[in-house]
């Protein structure tokens, strides 16, 4: 059982948390493609996150 306190802290961290939806059509073989790929990764979040990286530094 959370108390007052860390019932506000939970909240207070979850409002600063940023989150993004990414949609994946049916009628796009190329939309289930990537879905596919990406599902079959261990962490996707890390995924996306290090290619996102990879794509800053090579843009300088």
């Amino acid at each position: 059982m959370q108390t007052e306190a860390q019932r506000r802290a939970t909240s207070n961290y979850r409002k600063k948390v940023k989150q993004l939806t990414l949609r994946f059509y049916p009628n796009s073989d190329a939309d289930e493609e990537m879905y596919e790929w990406l599902k079959s990764q261990d962490n996707t979040t890390d995924y996306i996150k290090k290619l996102i990286s990879a794509d800053m530094q090579n843009r300088g």
